[in-house]
């Protein structure tokens, strides 16, 4: 098998699996888990840049404000993300969260046409269409907004939209998002532990790794899917990372026994529909266009 589709497999396998890292912390709020998240990705992503001797980036970005400015709002949006995610996941909601991230790809179409003025063809409008009456339908069902997922969907789009106006990596973007998210983080968590009420070392030792190594779990997966962008097609991309919510919709339904009901399974049909539509169409134009 190619390495490049295996770093891919590998990187989408990693964040499907997330729910049950975040599970195994659950004794922790949500809030403090983001904090050390944030605290640790930088130190283990610090790490990585020294190991490579890769900070020269650094000096340029530091002097341009404009830059700066976008990777911290680009940091908060992913502070939210992950918020969102961490809490919807250990508050009983995987299959909710993984809603979000199916319907993730079809937001991002729709911000490219609103905000890069991108042309949307006829088939893209029918899949955003059709996924936006699947998220009508679950709301009416269950008389509320399924907010998680599009909470998740739209903040993990608007993160995907400043970074393409960064000229940093994954690495140098992750780094220096989470360097101006961890001072408050710090102070958030030193708080906590002049207030007694911090869980790190008061905990089971597990605990306390665990949330140590949340730096490793989210930087790993971003290190494999950077090696498989560089070796694989995007369209084979694409397709992987459908994998993510996939294994989280499994995981919610079949480990924490989550309901998936006849009126989820119709509004999650609906969806799915959308991003068949929008895959098939999207590799048949490619390849329409390779071969002319």
């Amino acid at each position: 098998m190619n390495r490049g589709l295996l770093y891919g497999i590998g990187a989408y396998g990693l964040w499907g699996f997330l729910p049950i890292y975040w599970k195994a912390v659950q004794a922790v709020p949500s809030t403090e888990i983001v904090a050390h998240r944030t605290v640790w990705s930088l130190v283990f992503v610090a790490l990585l840049l020294t190991a490579k001797g890769q900070w020269a980036w650094l000096r340029t970005v530091w002097k341009n404000p404009r830059t700066l400015l976008i990777v911290f709002a680009a940091g908060t949006i992913l502070g939210i993300n992950w918020l969102t995610y961490i809490w919807g996941v250990n508050a009983g909601f995987v299959v909710e969260t993984s809603l979000g991230y199916f319907i993730n790809p079809l937001v991002n179409v729709l911000l490219g046409v609103l905000f890069f003025s991108e042309k949307m063809r006829r088939w893209q409008w029918a899949a955003i269409g059709l996924a936006a009456t699947g998220v009508l339908y679950l709301t009416i069902s269950y008389g509320s907004l399924p907010w998680i997922a599009l909470v998740l969907a739209f903040s993990f789009g608007f993160y995907g939209l400043l970074k393409k106006k960064t000229p940093l990596n994954s690495l140098e973007g992750l780094s220096l998002e989470t360097a101006l998210l961890a001072v408050p983080a710090l102070f958030y968590l030193l708080f906590l532990e002049a207030s007694s009420a911090g869980s790190f070392a008061h905990t089971r030792p597990i605990i306390s790794l665990l949330l140590v190594f949340t730096g490793v779990a989210t930087g790993l997966p971003l290190l494999l899917f950077a090696a498989a962008a560089r070796r694989v097609p995007l369209s084979t991309l694409g397709l992987l990372q459908y994998m993510a919510p996939t294994i989280q919709l499994f995981l919610g339904v079949f480990l924490y026994g989550e309901p998936f009901t006849p009126v989820r399974l119709i509004g999650f049909s609906f969806i799915w529909l959308a991003l068949l539509i929008y895959s098939v169409e999207g590799m048949w134009r490619r390849h329409t266009f390779s071969t002319a």
